[in-house]
């Protein structure tokens, strides 16, 4: 009897962990992140030690009037600053926090702004990403929607 209470205990256990995991998937994907010529995707994906990244895929505004790809020039590794807009790495290493259902952990970077801010994120409704980024208090939240 004391053998099938602890194998139940470590079923519950194992698919409560499962669970959390599940839920914390729930950010892979792509997201349309503004709207207009300022448009862009986010691309996120799990990495292998379990945080998750962040990358532009697409921009609407890829190419500048000269018709050259548009690089990001603000940013303040002066050797990422050939990289095009669409290829940007926005965030890295970002943990999911079941506890507060947010994901938190990591800085998001700006290109438009050149700015790495401290970032959270959380599903406001199915499929609604909002994304706070803050710096000394002060935040902006936006609203990425996810596409597939």
């Amino acid at each position: 009897m004391k053998k099938i209470i602890v194998a139940l205990f470590a079923l519950f256990v194992s698919l409560g962990a499962f669970a959390q995991n599940d839920k914390a998937d729930n950010i892979v994907g792509t997201f349309l992140c503004g709207s207009g010529k300022d448009a862009y995707k986010v691309q996120i994906v799990k990495l292998e030690d379990g945080t998750y990244k962040g990358a532009v895929c697409w921009t609407a505004h890829l190419y500048d009037d000269n018709g050259k790809v548009r690089t990001d020039v603000k940013n303040p590794d002066k050797s990422l600053r050939n990289v095009p807009m669409d290829k940007v790495v926005v965030f890295s290493g970002l943990q999911y926090d079941a506890r507060k259902q947010q994901w938190s952990g990591t800085k998001i970077y700006d290109p438009n702004r050149g700015l790495r801010v401290k970032m959270t994120a959380k599903f406001e409704k199915p499929g609604t990403l909002v994304v706070r980024g803050t710096v000394l208090g002060i935040g902006e939240s936006v609203t990425w929607v996810k596409q597939d």
